[in-house]
């Protein structure tokens, strides 16, 4: 190369025109641009060198203004489709020479710039450029196609992320003047997706690095905080979502064929495979649950036999009246094994057609069962009893509140509902001899209605403890049936525990401290299809069968209870039903810890916002004793949590103590003891 040779070279990925002025040591040129700019250039780093004349750097803009006007790609495809078709490459100056019918400086120049600025028709081969086929050149008009079309979709997307944010900003500050939410597209819906997955799942996410480049567009921090945050803002999530419950393999919405389906069943009820049922509609029965109840899966009814003695009913809903083992509904339920319970509402294993319709003990209407018909003797033990697909026709809808209420009053028109709470404190005392183990912990019932939170403390009352009392004993009926029998049934067991001595526990105050410790002790239930002890409860033998309509373990015993009584073939095998037992414990288990994660959630959030609030909390044990850092019970609440002292209390002792700082979404809460001062200011003030 000499001095005056007009080369293109490119400045940060740009190309740009310069001057050949004078070597720089061995190899490298100096070279002047067209804003008389100079640059220090490698041999490698020239695109393009200008056959023939010399140049000052003044000469650049009169050569551009020759080049650009036939820079067109139009001509490109003209020139394409003759070398194509003639099987031959070209290069810059026989492009310039076909397009242009001559091979001056300027317009080889312009050739050049169609060739390297080209994607679609030519592709280079050393110093020479061949034509692609007409196959390739209709596959890179489609990629680029897909990738115009990908683009127009990002940007319109961050331009209706944008309006959203906008909108809801002030919408939040003049509600009474809210915009119309912006209509997100179809082709959005992905990109929505790849934030809550981010936001749901943090670091686990396979699309991270999707999530962070929406979040940086948007001008956000690409933490997974960020990501959930700009989903709230979005107006797509509530500040209180359930992560837990997105976490989960727990589905939430029933499918439109399977609500379709039970609507068909309900409008054409199926032939009852047990036609002759037991008709115990002359029965008076009791339906006793919470007010918010609406699946009411189960009665009870007491019968005075011939010789003055006392036959219990426990009446059980029968959801097998309305499917068949392995049919869509019955797959459905099996897919959610169990109804869960949240704070802020329930999502059921049935549809709520069927749930809260006809598998229902409702009353005043005639209604399938499966009703135990118990015996028991002098002491409490079962004496006899019977297991019968039945009729029955509830006669109350009662809550806790109004059982206690009537038992209290010991009203004498209903000396049934009277006669079955003896009954209960009966079986309580024998299963007390039989070893069972009482542990009377306060349980809390959270409820969320428009994020607003109550929390109350559900008594031990006589009434729960009847409801409790009469549902363990149909449980051992099943069990004892299915173990005589040798049914493939889910028995419930438990292992005995190992307890800390009467020495040990009498040295610990009485009450919760005492339950406290001994629930600590208590190992796990175990679920199998052989009967085995449940020391919890005292019973040789024991088997859920009591929420045939929320837990679809009791569904299994049902399908298996009823099969046998009607002489039919089990639907289940021994091994089938210890692959179900075993998937539906597992589902089962996942479904109690989102429960258990929701509940802590909004307890921890009832806490955040009360946090000026003084509770009286008592310590129950240590947690890691040498760490001053115990568990405590909110008396008020029932709520467990752990706290950190700097002067340990004793066991059992009651004291005050505020929130310091809570975060729910981080499920952290920080407490601290609060002094009587502050306590009686904060009592004259309420």
């Amino acid at each position: 190369m000499e001095k005056g040779t007009l080369i293109e070279f490119k400045v940060q990925g740009n190309p740009r025109l310069g001057v050949a002025d004078r070597l720089e040591g061995k190899k490298n040129w100096v070279v002047i641009d067209g804003n008389g700019q100079s640059h220090i250039l490698h041999p490698r780093q020239i695109t393009y060198t200008v056959e023939g004349g010399s140049y000052e750097a003044s000469d650049i803009a009169v050569f551009l203004a020759e080049a650009e006007p036939n820079i067109d790609p139009d001509n490109l495809e003209v020139a394409w489709e003759f070398l194509q078709e003639a099987g031959e490459s070209t290069n810059p100056a026989s492009l310039a020479s076909l397009l242009f019918s001559e091979q001056s400086p300027p317009l080889c120049y312009a050739a050049y710039c169609l060739l390297s600025n080209d994607k679609i028709f030519f592709k280079r081969k050393g110093d020479r450029y061949e034509p692609r086929s007409l196959k390739q050149v209709e596959e890179v008009r489609h990629q680029q196609a897909r990738e115009a079309a990908r683009k127009l979709e990002w940007e319109g997307f961050l331009s209706r992320a944008r309006q959203t944010l906008t909108l809801q900003q002030s919408n939040a500050s003049e509600p009474e003047d809210a915009s119309p939410s912006v209509e997100w597209e179809k082709a959005d819906q992905t990109r929505l997706d790849v934030l809550e997955r981010y936001a749901t799942l943090g670091e686990d996410c396979s699309q991270k690095a999707s999530a962070h480049e929406i979040l940086t567009a948007l001008d956000r921090r690409t933490s997974a905080e960020d990501a959930f945050q700009l989903l709230v803002d979005l107006g797509l999530w509530s500040p209180h979502e359930n992560l837990a419950l997105r976490r989960s393999q727990i589905p939430i919405q029933i499918p439109d064929e399977i609500s379709a389906m039970v609507q068909h069943r309900i409008d054409n009820p199926p032939p009852d495979a047990d036609a002759n049922r037991l008709d115990l509609t002359h029965l008076k029965v009791y339906t006793i649950d919470d007010e918010s109840t609406r699946e009411i899966d189960d009665g009870l009814s007491l019968e005075i036999l011939e010789e003055g003695r006392h036959r219990i009913w426990v009446h059980i809903a029968d959801p097998t009246r309305w499917l068949l083992p392995g049919d869509d509904i019955d797959l459905e339920a099996r897919r959610r094994c169990t109804t869960v319970y949240l704070p802020t509402g329930m999502i059921p294993m049935f549809p709520e057609a069927l749930a809260t319709g006809p598998m229902s003990l409702r009353q005043g209407e005639i209604c399938c069962a499966l009703s135990f018909g118990i015996v028991l003797d002098e002491l409490g033990a079962v004496e006899k009893y019977d297991i019968r697909a039945s009729l029955i026709k509830p006669t109350y809808r009662l809550t806790y509140d109004d059982v206690d209420e009537m038992l209290e009053l010991g009203l004498k028109a209903e000396p049934e509902l009277n006669a079955i709470a003896d009954c209960a404190k009966g079986r309580r005392e024998w299963r007390k001899s039989q070893g069972a183990i009482s542990i009377n912990m306060p349980e809390s019932s959270i409820k969320v209605i428009d994020e607003e939170i109550t929390i109350d403390v559900l008594e031990n009352s006589q009434s729960r403890q009847t409801v409790a009392e009469m549902m363990i004993l149909a449980g051992e009926v099943a069990a004892r049936y299915g173990e005589a029998h040798e049914l493939a049934i889910p028995f419930r067991s438990q292992p005995e525990p190992e307890l800390p001595s009467d020495n040990e526990l009498l040295q610990l105050p009485s009450g919760w401290v005492r339950d406290s410790a001994i629930r600590r002790c208590m190992p796990r239930s175990e679920m199998g299809i052989s009967p085995a002890r449940h020391a919890t409860l005292g019973l040789d033998y024991y088997s859920q069968v009591t929420s045939p309509i929320r837990r679809y373990t009791d569904l299994l015993v049902h399908f298996q209870l009823k099969a046998h009584l009607r002489g039919e073939s089990l639907p289940f095998s021994p091994a089938e039903m210890t692959e179900l037992t075993q998937g539906v414990a597992t589902a089962a288990y996942e479904a109690v810890t989102v429960e258990r994660q929701t509940k802590r959630y909004w307890a921890l959030e009832f806490l955040r916002r009360e946090a000026n609030c003084a509770w009286p909390v008592m310590l129950l044990r240590w947690l890691r004793e040498h760490e001053n850092l115990g568990l405590v019970i909110i008396e008020d609440l029932g709520l467990e949590l752990p706290m950190r002292f700097e002067t340990p209390p004793a066991l059992g002792e009651r004291f005050d103590v505020r929130v310091v700082h809570a975060n729910p979404r981080q499920d952290f809460i920080r407490l601290e003891v609060v002094s009587d001062e502050v306590v009686a200011a904060s009592e004259a003030v309420a």
